[in-house]
């Protein structure tokens, strides 16, 4: 696995991959700099009429989509047809993986037509799922549109069946008062989101060192994601780790 982009500082001043001394091309380096802003993420790139996944992305998407992927310049690449986008990105979100897609911004005849025909089409990241934010209604009709302009047949049973129906949850503590907090007493507040139907869910509570509080709400709402403040007490730490590891 190449992995260029880990070292660059800064792509405008960097064209060469120092291990290789093979010169970045435009698209390489416009990849880097996404690859960058969303390092945790999978991004499927589009590129004319199907989308690209680049270095370790392109690994995981080889591993994980049973499709090839293959050495291309300065990065390992592997590619999907442009109609299959979202039966991919559900699979590699089901897998456990955020999922970037990032779309050209400009059509292929306007940029022909233009002053700019010979530059790099612009392209920006235009969505970013996760298990939570995976929602069905968008994703489907999408793709029952694409299937339907090809005239091919649609099985909505396979659109929908990885589409989670479940909650995203946020927690967060006040710790204030530090007697309370080293004895391992804290007030907390939840909130859960279900994306798919716009249910929301809050509370405000106080637990013990125990976290019992805590744990019955987190095992009675099953969240398939979890979103948690930069700082975390031990003990809410600990009890979201057993859960999570679960």
């Amino acid at each position: 696995s190449l992995k260029p982009y880990g070292n660059a500082q800064n792509t405008s001043d960097i064209t060469l991959n120092k291990r290789t001394k093979s010169i970045y091309t435009p698209l390489e380096l416009q990849f880097i700099e996404m690859k960058k802003q969303y390092k945790d993420a999978v991004l499927c790139v589009e590129c004319g009429y199907k989308y690209r996944f680049f270095g370790e992305d392109a690994e995981i998407a080889a591993k994980e989509l049973n499709i090839y992927c293959h050495q291309d310049h300065n990065f390992m690449t592997a590619s999907i047809p442009t109609h299959r986008l979202f039966v991919h990105v559900r699979r590699l979100v089901a897998k456990g993986y955020k999922v970037g897609v990032i779309k050209q911004m400009e059509t292929a005849a306007l940029k022909a037509a233009g002053e700019n025909k010979s530059t790099l089409f612009n392209r920006k990241l235009t969505a970013l799922y996760t298990k939570s934010t995976l929602i069905g209604e968008d994703i489907l009709f999408k793709e029952i549109w694409f299937h339907t302009w090809l005239d091919e047949p649609v099985d909505v049973e396979e659109a929908t069946t990885d589409v989670p129906d479940n909650y995203l949850l946020c927690i967060c503590e006040n710790g204030e008062n530090f007697k309370d907090r080293r004895k391992g007493d804290i007030v907390m507040g939840i909130m859960a989101i279900q994306p798919t139907t716009g249910e929301v869910i809050f509370d405000s509570f106080q637990d013990s060192a125990s976290r019992l509080e805590l744990e019955s709400r987190v095992l009675r709402l099953q969240p398939v994601e979890i979103i948690l403040p930069p700082s975390l007490s031990d003990q809410s730490e600990k009890l979201i780790n057993s859960i999570t590891s679960m």
